[in-house]
């Protein structure tokens, strides 16, 4: 049976419960365990699909499809690993399922309430995202008080008891602030927001002290004391230079023992020097560039996360620091391409929605093809690559893709529902959102050129599996056109159209698909180390 580890948080949120969960995560599993990841959302929207960027920060999207919290993208980024749908669910979905099941007379008529049935709808979705595990690390959102908590809290306190669970283990991060006049660190938020999960019958056996200082042995040992748990089970988390840098940190701390012991695990040893030594080369690299990052999102890093963390995973396997220009493209429309990108070693255009800074982004990269610098299109940017080229090389000043302008004579990108209605494809996975629009989701296979960046960047594999979100696609109608022209489709899916480059530039690549959503520390996605390397040759002027 499987054994449960269950991440808390207190005081208040962005202490890092998502980096914690994935760092414990990833020490199991570098210990040999077979380890599951769950997050928890409290918020009543069914996922994060129809949020704004702005609002919730990224979309991630899992091989299956499904559009979930962007600490879903850290649980496959720590432990080399796809997770599915059913590591993420939301209150919203929950009571979905229960209204849905009441409405089809599967409670026989009972009333429904939270207790049992909201709460039991919880415990069953836990149990089965840790089937087939040794471990689940659950995490949940949020922090402990919250009224839409409530429920799960409950969930999880019902689960100690459970007789098909075969142990439990409760860890709880918490902010130890520091009083800079009085030069201490304050233990009382932690002392209520342990208090707080008491009342509701959990106690925490292990104390993630979030801080900004360093604590003294003393302070450690009155929180121990103060909170009810063993001193070896106060784990300092202090900012560290990278989020990598976590779990040695962790590891470093002794961990994983006490958690052994109480779930019963035998001795574990992770083996974490691959680790160790990439991390080192994310802190003090021998080499560095400079990435033109144009999106429009830039005042919330967080909207571009797996993307970023793609470039950093990268950047590890090539001793590289790759330093982040970042870059409106809502400014590029006001004061020009060359301005803003002629220090940048690469340019690279990132996806998005709606038209707002559209025009700055096909400045860019009319920039980096007119100027031989290597540039990488991720979804949008691949679509814009199509309206640039066909502008500027093919002569149809007005093309454009129907999302901006419905009305032009030269559509370069069109709706996935205008191929699914003209081809009656059906292998295409689709789905239709709360909004009305049809996305593509999840994964595809994607057939590569011979000859191709692609190809070669994929080491030499014929067909590639990738992730995509985008409603949108190339218009194949001009393919001819385009490459007559110079610019080559080298990626395909049932006759789709997934990557195009120029192979009169050094390095010029688009694609449909978001190859972050498959990078790793351990194992970065190819298109992007590919990237990376040519921008480090770019630098060096090779």
């Amino acid at each position: 049976m499987t054994k449960f580890i269950f991440v808390t948080g207190g005081v208040l949120s962005s202490l890092g419960k998502g980096i914690t969960a994935a760092s414990i995560g990833a020490l199991l599993k570098h210990s040999g365990k077979k380890v599951g990841m769950l997050k928890i959302d409290p918020y009543i929207n069914v996922d994060p699909g129809t949020m704004s960027p702005l609002e919730h920060g990224e979309v991630f999207v899992t091989k299956d499809g499904a559009e979930t919290d962007l600490d879903i993208g850290n649980y496959e980024r720590f432990l080399d690993t796809s997770f599915l749908k059913t590591s993420n669910f939301t209150t919203g979905q929950v009571y979905s399922s229960v209204i849905e099941r009441e409405r089809a007379g599967g409670y026989l008529g009972q009333t429904i309430q939270v207790i049992p049935h909201i709460v039991g709808e919880i415990v069953d979705r836990i149990k089965k995202a840790g089937e087939g595990h040794d471990i689940l690390v659950v995490e949940l959102g949020g922090t402990v008080g919250d009224i839409e908590g409530q429920p799960f809290m409950e969930a999880v306190r019902q689960m100690k008891h459970d007789e098909d669970v075969a142990g439990t283990f409760f860890i709880h991060v918490t902010l130890i602030p520091y009083i800079k006049a009085a030069g201490e660190h304050k233990s009382k938020p932690t002392q209520h927001s342990v208090q707080e999960l008491r009342r509701i019958g959990i106690t925490p056996q292990m104390i993630i002290a979030r801080s900004e200082h360093a604590l003294p042995k003393t302070f450690k040992k009155k929180l121990a004391f103060s909170c009810d748990v063993s001193q070896d089970s106060v784990i300092e988390a202090l900012d560290a230079p990278s989020v990598y840098a976590v779990p040695i940190s962790f590891m470093h701390q002794n961990i994983l023992p006490p958690i052994a012991k109480a779930l019963e695990l035998g001795e574990l040893n992770p083996d974490m020097e691959q680790w160790d030594g990439l991390v080192k080369k994310i802190v003090s690299p021998q080499e560095r560039i400079s990435i033109g990052f144009v999106g429009k999102y830039l005042e919330l890093k967080e909207s571009y996360k797996s993307l970023i963390e793609a470039l950093i995973h990268s950047g590890a396997h090539l001793d590289t620091k790759v330093d982040f220009c970042w870059v409106d493209s809502e400014e590029i429309e006001e004061r020009g391409a060359e301005t803003l990108l002629q220090d940048c070693d690469a340019v690279l255009v990132a996806g998005g929605f709606g038209s707002r800074g559209v025009e700055g982004k096909i400045q860019a990269i009319n920039y980096a093809r007119t100027n031989k610098v290597p540039y990488l299109g991720i979804c949008l940017g691949m679509q814009l690559t199509l309206v640039e080229y066909a502008r500027n090389v093919l002569g149809y000043e007005d093309a454009n893709s129907i999302e901006f302008d419905e009305e032009t004579a030269h559509p370069m990108i069109y709706l996935i529902d205008n191929f699914i209605n003209q081809s009656g494809e059906t292998e295409l996975r689709t789905h239709k959102s709360p909004m009305g629009g049809t996305l593509r989701l999840g994964e595809y296979p994607c057939d590569t050129k011979e000859g191709s960046l692609l190809r070669e960047a994929y080491n030499g594999e014929k067909t590639i599996l990738e992730r995509h979100r985008h409603r949108y696609e190339a218009n194949p109608t001009y393919r001819k056109e385009l490459e007559d022209a110079g610019m080559i489709v080298t990626g395909e899916s049932n006759g789709l159209i997934e990557a195009v480059e120029i192979p009169a530039h050094p390095w010029f690549l688009g694609v449909q698909f978001h190859p972050e959503f498959t990078s790793r520390l351990q194992t970065p996605n190819p298109s992007i180390l590919a990237f990376v390397k040519a921008a480090l040759a770019h630098a060096k002027g090779a």
